[in-house]
């Protein structure tokens, strides 16, 4: 779209808005890995905590 520099519409100058959504879908592998990773962590910290306490 080719618009004047100083259009009433934007008249701060403020960019395109970006199209929602992508092509590909959201990624959440890293995400889901650090998941289960903080999971174990919180259960082996759990067991520790309970075998050296008790």
């Amino acid at each position: 779209m080719n618009k004047p520099e100083n259009s009433d519409n934007n008249p701060m100058q403020h960019p395109e808005e970006q199209p929602a959504g992508s092509d590909q879908g959201p990624h959440f592998g890293k995400l889901l890995i650090v998941l289960v990773f903080a999971v174990m962590l919180i259960g082996v910290i759990t067991f520790a905590s309970e075998a050296y306490f008790s």
